[in-house]
Order: structure tokens, then C-alpha cells, then sequence
């Protein structure tokens, strides 16, 4: 038996994380057990007050019960990834701003995304991958071009393993076929020098299928979407790598909710909170059904040079 005295602040849950008690309820339990009556706890812990806790035997007892909140098949979910059929849009917001030094400089855009399953084969599945209706805070020249070179492919393939995540991007053999017949109508929409270098590197990207992969696979909605989230859960959390501004980051995710019978609420953030330069939080709600993302909110922020930059991505189902 150990003695601890009450700390301000001092809760059933952090007290059990520090002696490794999965179960915080079994700290009241013990206590309660084996103290006088007037050191009973009915509710609250008292600051200064004794608090008896179980030597290191008991406490593997009461692990050995496997009752800990965490470890519930609620809190442990298995998300499935069944696309057949699949057909949906997706409002998509991305709002970038950079701070420096009190001098803030903003820029958001918006567009709808869309995604249909098409097929599996060979353990893959195809989708079809679309944006549509851009509007941009800030409109430029430059910015209706990309939206313009963007909307002459057409859907883009999607492939995805069986677990969901993104495996490679191509460009439709049509739009491949036709590629000289798209650009000319895009050198008379944009005749100026300037947009001659952009569509120049636009079609020698297009034609590299390598290269072009490596872009799709940069895209925030993409990469999002078809993340390894689904990765199993084990004693209430789960772990996965995700990619953002070239940085591989580890992510830890636990469920947020158990209100809806239907979906899967999940909360995200960085597996490594010490990273003082870095922050990464997301929201994401998931059908139980078919294991497909409904909507999700991600904000991503990291220092450098003294200025910090962060974006908030976030897309729901429409």
C-alpha cells in the first residue's frame, strides 16, 4: 500500500496514469477499502487529504480485469474500407495564412470535390477523381490558369488499396490521346508569355506519369481522404503517418463520441506533442457502414525564421 497526499488539481484519471492503473475507478475503490470513515471519498478528492493506492501486485490485478474504458470495443473500433458504389461530393475549404511577427497575410479557397468508385481489381480500387466550382479570395490570373489546366483532365484515377490508402494517380488514356489538341485550346485561352512557362511545365508533368503521381499525391483532399487512419486500434488509440509541406508526420487518433450508432467520430492529433514549432489537430466523422469519411476538419501549423504558417483544411459531404 502506498499513501499519497492530495495535490490541487489532482483528479482519479492523472493519478491512475501515474501509477499505471488503467482502470481510475479502482483508485477510489482501494481507498475506500481500506481507509478510516472519515477519509471516505464520496465525490471530489480533497486537496491535503490522504489517498491510499494500491503497491504494484494490486494494481496488476486490477489491470488484469481488462474492464478499462479504453479498451471497450467501442473505443477500439474496427474501421472497414467498402467503397462499391461509392458516389459523392465534398464542399473542400482551404484557408492558408502566414504570421510574421504580428503582420498577418491570408489566403482561402474553395472548391467541390468529387469522387466516384468506379472498380476493383486486382485488390485495388479505382475511383474517379474530380474539383469543380472553385472560388478563390484572392483571383488571379495565375489562379484561374491552374483551375483551368485542372478542369481540361477531367477525372483523374484514384487507385486504393484494400485498407484505403492512396496507392498511385494517373491521368485517363483519353486525356493522354487528346493532350495536343488540350493544350492548344489552352495556349489560345492564355497567350502570354508568363502562362506559356506554367502550361509548358503543366504538359511536361502531365506526360510524366511519375511526376504527375507525385503531385496528386501532395493534394490535401487526396491525401486526407485516402490516409492509413484506418490502421487498428489498440487500448483506445491508433497511430498512422500522414504527409504535410513535405513532412512526415505521426499521427495518434482516439474516438471523440459514441453518441451516433451509425458513424465514428475520431479525434487526431500529433503522436509527439513536444515538438514546439509543430501542431497538427483533426476531426473526422466516418460511416460505420461502408468506413468512408463524411467530413473532417484538420489545422496543421509549424514555425520557421520566426514566422508561422498554418493551414485549416476542412471538407463535409454534400
Amino acid at each position: 500500500m502506498m499513501i499519497h497526499f492530495i495535490l490541487p488539481g489532482d483528479t482519479l484519471e492523472n493519478i491512475a496514469e501515474k501509477i499505471k492503473l488503467e482502470n481510475p475507478v479502482y483508485v477510489k475503490e482501494f481507498h475506500n477499502t481500506y481507509c478510516r470513515h472519515e477519509d471516505f471519498i464520496e465525490k471530489e478528492l480533497i486537496p491535503g487529504k490522504k489517498l491510499l493506492l494500491p503497491d504494484l501486485k494490486k494494481i496488476n490485478d486490477y489491470n488484469a480485469r481488462n474492464d478499462a474504458p479504453f479498451k471497450s470495443l467501442e473505443r477500439n473500433p474496427e474501421i472497414i474500407f467498402d467503397p462499391v458504389g461509392f458516389l459523392n461530393d465534398f464542399k473542400v475549404k482551404i484557408k492558408e495564412s502566414t504570421d510574421d511577427g504580428g503582420k498577418i497575410i491570408e489566403n482561402a479557397f474553395s472548391y467541390v470535390a468529387s469522387l466516384q468508385w468506379i472498380k476493383n481489381e486486382f485488390n485495388e480500387h479505382l475511383f474517379h477523381f474530380s474539383k469543380d466550382q472553385f472560388s478563390n479570395l484572392h483571383d488571379t490570373k495565375m489562379s484561374y490558369l491552374a483551375v483551368e489546366s485542372m478542369n481540361c483532365l477531367g477525372s483523374v484515377e484514384v487507385y486504393a488499396n484494400s485498407k484505403g490508402e492512396l496507392v498511385r494517380t494517373a491521368v485517363k488514356k483519353q486525356i493522354l490521346n487528346d493532350l495536343n489538341g488540350i493544350m492548344a485550346k489552352l495556349y489560345d485561352l492564355f497567350p502570354d508569355k508568363y502562362a506559356a512557362i506554367y502550361l509548358e511545365e503543366f504538359k511536361y508533368v502531365v506526360q510524366n506519369p511519375v511526376l504527375f503521381d507525385q503531385k496528386m499525391k501532395q493534394d490535401y483532399f487526396l491525401k486526407t481522404y485516402f490516409s492509413s487512419f484506418r490502421n487498428p486500434f489498440r487500448n483506445g488509440t491508433s497511430f498512422f503517418e500522414i504527409n504535410f509541406n513535405s513532412d512526415s508526420l505521426s499521427i495518434q487518433q482516439t474516438v471523440n463520441s459514441l453518441e451516433n450508432q451509425n458513424e465514428i467520430s475520431l479525434v487526431q492529433s500529433l503522436a509527439d506533442d513536444t515538438q514546439n514549432d509543430l501542431r497538427f489537430t483533426g476531426n473526422l466523422t466516418v460511416s460505420k457502414n461502408d468506413g468512408l469519411i463524411k467530413n473532417m476538419d484538420v489545422r496543421q501549423s509549424y514555425k520557421q525564421y520566426d514566422i508561422k504558417y498554418t493551414t485549416d483544411f476542412s471538407f463535409e459531404a454534400v
